[in-house]
């Protein structure tokens, strides 16, 4: 098996009085896409902090592999609206060097084009892939994701999610993404890790979404949202989200792409 790229192992973290991390074990492999998920205040950022070696346990450990380089997309970045900074100098701040390098980026976040707009008039699924090309910039080993679909309509999630896929396969990057909703990320992820201060179970997106721990953080009341529609993709969506050409519905799951 390839070399674990982080491992976390039964790390502990006290804030303000408050545990926010129990016994806390996870391991990142290269080629993977790790979904953390779990209600507001469980941990998840704060475990993505000691992932990217930004906080560090009391309790516990973290392992990085030597030499691994780690791309970020937070899960807010604020811009000042009165700065006129067009979306090429907002890449250039965070990693300089040949301008290519940046149009790649951009290309293969689907935002090519906005390279000499003004980041204050992006809208937030626009903002979204000027970020993930600000993190890809860096040729990451492992990309750290927190909650990148905020903002975003449906349909630029599914987009989002899809596009995320296609770096890890063309890459081999390995991926946390963060995220609150299961039911979003359930056809992109190769496992879920259910996090409530602790590690309430994980495994498949099909084998959490059953476990009674899972059940009982989220109801099962919202069960039938796994069960997601799935759609012929003979259309395409547009960065807001329009769609273009003909579509066909149906009402069934069936392992295609999914939206809620």
């Amino acid at each position: 098996m390839t070399e674990a790229l982080v491992t976390v192992d039964h790390a502990a973290l006290t804030l303000g009085g408050q545990a926010v991390l129990e016994d806390v074990s996870l391991t990142l492999a290269p080629g993977r896409i790790t979904t953390l998920i779990g209600p507001n205040g469980a941990g998840k950022s704060t475990l993505a902090r000691l992932v990217l070696g930004l906080a560090r346990p009391d309790r516990g450990r973290v392992v990085r592999r030597p030499g691994l380089t780690l791309g970020y997309m937070p899960q807010h970045l604020r811009v000042d609206e009165s700065l006129p900074l067009t979306v090429d100098r907002f890449l250039w701040l965070a990693a300089p060097g040949r301008t290519g390098a940046r149009r790649d980026a951009l290309q293969r976040t689907g935002v090519a084009h906005l390279r000499r707009r003004a980041v204050r008039q992006l809208s937030g699924g626009e903002m979204q892939r000027v970020l993930l090309a600000r993190a890809l910039l860096r040729r990451p080993d492992l990309l750290v994701l927190d909650e990148p679909a905020q903002g975003v309509d449906v349909a630029g999630q599914d987009a989002l999610y899809g596009l995320l896929g296609q770096v890890r396969d063309e890459t081999g990057c390995g991926i946390l993404l963060i995220s609150h909703d299961l039911h979003l990320v359930m056809a992109r992820t190769d496992e879920v890790v259910c996090l409530h201060h602790h590690v309430c179970c994980s495994g498949t997106p099909e084998a959490v979404s059953r476990d009674p721990a899972y059940q009982r953080l989220f109801g099962t009341h919202g069960m039938a949202n796994l069960a997601l529609y799935t759609h012929q993709h003979d259309h395409d969506h547009d960065l807001s989200g329009d769609v273009h050409g003909g579509h066909t519905h149906d009402g069934h799951h069936h392992g295609g792409h999914h939206h809620d």
